[in-house]
């Protein structure tokens, strides 16, 4: 797998009938590992060791209707309250980012009201923040840490 703009973590890794699983610790099994793949779970591990994001509130890939339509998000941080603090898009190492993924996000955030958005490829992360008084968002350097109020 490529190298990705992210410390090195240590994963483990399955093999069988020729495909190579990677262990996602917040869903506790092995998943089919695709260039995607590669980059949320090393999102995830950014999340619990750079940014000490709880782990019992991370929540990888689950179904949101948008515009009645299944939809699957990347990764998700809750508040404690229950409400999102962060809302994240995963695009394989090769996908350029571009307006269509924030466009993407942004569907996603008109349901969950996330405070803070990513979009990473591995390679390039953007980094924002919610303004909804004013219906923008604002580009940060970096992910604030996380805060349990």
């Amino acid at each position: 797998m490529q190298l990705l703009n992210f410390p090195t973590y240590s994963f483990r890794f399955k093999n069988s009938e020729n495909k190579v699983s990677i262990f996602d610790s917040i869903r506790k099994k092995f998943i089919l590992l695709t260039p995607e793949e590669w980059v949320r779970q090393h999102v995830v591990e950014f999340l619990l060791n750079e940014k000490k994001y709880p782990k019992s509130l991370i929540n990888v890939e689950k179904v949101v209707k948008v515009n009645g339509m299944n939809k699957r998000y990347d990764v998700i941080v809750f508040n404690s309250d229950g409400s999102i603090f962060l809302l994240i898009e995963c695009k394989a190492p090769e996908v350029k980012i571009d307006q269509k993924t924030f466009d993407q996000i942004a569907r996603y955030n008109l349901i969950l009201n996330a405070q803070y958005l990513m979009v990473t490829n591995g390679l390039n992360h953007y980094f924002c923040e919610m303004d909804f008084e004013n219906e923008k968002y604002t580009f940060l350097k970096e992910l604030p840490e996380f805060n349990n109020s």
